[in-house]
């Protein structure tokens, strides 16, 4: 039996976020053992011109989100990009993986060859839904969780490779 373009989307990103989830975890549970203002920790940036821990987050759940909605066709539901918080980032995981459950698998499924237009930054990019997949959504969406990781582990937060993989 062939793998299907579900298998190689929704699974995987449920995973990556709930590894995500549970990464923001240590880094809250860290913040209040250490005395670290959490909102510090949540505007944390590698760079001046990169996006802080929270951006990286509400881009990892937008990625996830639109991977079903522009190959299965399933109506987006917005986010306002407001998270504040840690309780917040935390909610947000649990809609977007809420949100990837519920898009049913034959919207998915057999989409290969379908053409996904991404409209970004004034322009479009044309791909296959298969190319689409992999070669943006999985190197985009695990790009934003292994930063949000790294800035977590770059400010102290105590985590190892098994807190980024999970388990599964």
């Amino acid at each position: 039996m062939p793998t299907s373009l579900y298998d190689i989307t929704v699974p995987p990103l449920l995973r990556g976020l709930r590894n995500l989830d549970a990464v923001l975890a240590k880094g809250e549970a860290y913040a209040k053992a250490e005395g670290v203002d959490p909102v510090s920790l949540l505007a944390t940036r590698l760079a001046p011109d990169m996006y802080p821990l929270t951006a990286q987050v509400q881009r990892a759940s937008d990625t996830a989100k639109f991977t079903v909605v522009r190959i299965g066709g399933v109506e987006n539901v917005p986010f306002a990009d407001d998270e504040q918080s840690f309780a917040d980032l935390h909610a947000r995981i649990a809609k977007t993986s809420d949100f990837l459950k519920a898009a049913p698998r034959e919207a998915i499924d057999g989409k290969e060859e379908a053409e996904v237009v991404l409209k970004a930054g004034g322009g479009e990019r044309r791909f296959r839904a298969i190319d689409y997949a992999l070669g943006f959504v999985l190197p985009n969406f695990f790009f934003h969780a292994t930063t949000a990781y790294d800035l977590l582990r770059h400010r102290g937060v105590p985590l190892g490779k098994m807190d980024y993989l999970g388990r599964s």
